[in-house]
């Protein structure tokens, strides 16, 4: 979880080693909580990328919200991004709100490949403040680039400490849930939104027929 456009997305496809969630640099791409399964053999992880929190002007931005709140209603552990080229503010204090009933929540410093040593320990002080301030029960802070993949194994392995024992969910050898038809439409959508965003809204939709 986070506010838009933190990373949530690349994050997820880093995780899983596919890419399953359409990115970009426009916020709220993601318009629905999607599943990334990553199965090894001793354990199987879903992992749910939502859109982000915000505060909504429409009503897509309050039905974004509301899907966000009903998935965190069934996860085993919430991961709350926070970019290390943004400050933290209001939106992610409302969020740390969000998850104050989840027992493990781990806060993840994304983009760090965009900072330099002294802005990243700049941003680690300034999660520690924000800790105290909301009093979330933090088990781990990892600080992470997606795009160059660092740390991305060391936070997986921190989740799959959070999963408790059950059977596997899904086959081994799906890696989403989604349907193959929502996976195109999405790929169309993400090459509408980068490609020819002066002509089309954001608010695009694609269907296939």
């Amino acid at each position: 979880v986070g506010r838009p456009n933190t990373g949530k997305s690349t994050l997820v496809n880093a995780i899983i080693g596919k890419k399953i969630v359409i990115t970009s640099a426009h916020p709220n791409t993601t318009r629905n909580p999607i599943r990334g399964i990553l199965t090894k053999q001793d354990y199987q992880m879903v992992v749910v990328d939502t859109p982000g929190i915000h505060k909504p002007k429409t009503l897509l931005g309050s039905r974004l919200n509301e899907m966000v709140n009903q998935n965190l209603e069934s996860v085993d552990a919430a991961v709350l991004c926070l970019p290390a080229d943004e400050a933290i503010g209001g939106g992610d204090e409302f969020i740390a709100k969000q998850l104050e009933h989840i027992r493990k929540v781990y806060l993840v410093v994304t983009k760090i490949d965009r900072v330099g040593k002294e802005q990243m320990i700049a941003k680690l002080a300034e999660v520690a403040q924000f800790i105290a301030k909301t009093q979330l029960m933090v088990k781990e802070v990892v600080p992470v680039s997606a795009t160059e993949y660092t740390q991305v194994e060391l936070l997986t392995e921190l989740l799959v400490d959070s999963l408790p024992e059950s059977h596997a969910l899904y086959p081994d050898d799906i890696t989403t849930d989604q349907a193959a038809e929502l996976t195109l439409s999405e790929l169309i959508r993400e090459a509408a939104i980068q490609d020819v965003f002066e002509e089309v809204p954001h608010s695009i939709v694609v269907t296939i027929d």
